[in-house]
């Protein structure tokens, strides 16, 4: 039986025919076939290039000082590392949802994309305020986390939303000092240490240029 090839069915052939039209389609023009690839080759060289530069799976941990790739953030990233909330919680147990995997990844993916524009094009304003949706976040969180205490208090459920039409506080109208301090300009730090990202310079580059 090694030696027969037996015919394959008609639906089988009619698939592997429309994949080569498929195929056909997406393939540009043979003329255009050099330039195509070296496009793609630049585009994905500079995605990678970017993408190393800004330290982009550094993002994808927990680790606090990830915050700080952008040293607009070293007030904050000083202020909780001087707070109790250093010892039990990262960034992103407060700031980021936790209701499952995809949309924790998906909130830092907005919000990652938003503050990187905004740093990037210089434009962050002297004191740094949650928009509703992180503030609907970290209230949450709050919520969640000390979800014993909330038995006690009028906080449960209160969103934003709520706050601004009289409804309740959140947590933070009471707790002004945790974990920021009342003031979070990017001035309120001056001479706070906090851990600086390492250059993107490979160092035998950066041997050479100093020579």
């Amino acid at each position: 039986m090694s030696g027969i090839f037996l015919p394959l069915p008609e639906t089988y052939c009619a698939m592997i025919n429309k994949l080569k039209e498929i195929i056909g389609i997406l393939l540009p023009p043979k003329q255009w076939r050099i330039a195509v690839i070296l496009s793609i080759g630049i585009i994905g060289g500079l995605f990678f290039y970017l993408a190393y530069v800004s330290r982009a799976t550094s993002y994808l941990s927990d680790d606090p000082r990830t915050c700080v790739n952008c040293h607009v953030m070293s007030p904050f990233y000083a202020t909780y590392f001087h707070s109790s909330h250093r010892e039990v919680a990262t960034c992103n147990d407060c700031h980021v949802p936790h209701d499952n995997f995809l949309k924790k990844y998906l909130f830092k993916a907005k919000d990652g994309l938003y503050h990187a524009s905004i740093f990037t094009m210089g434009t962050e304003p002297q004191v740094i305020r949650m928009h509703e949706a992180g503030t609907n976040v970290v209230q949450k969180n709050c919520q969640r986390c000390h979800f014993d205490l909330n038995d006690n208090v009028g906080t449960t459920q209160i969103a934003l939303v709520d706050r601004e039409h009289g409804k309740g506080k959140l947590c933070w109208d009471c707790h002004r000092e945790v974990p920021h301090g009342r003031a979070t300009s990017l001035s309120t730090t001056p001479n706070a240490h906090v851990p600086r990202p390492k250059s993107p310079v490979p160092d035998w580059l950066r041997k050479q240029l100093n020579q």
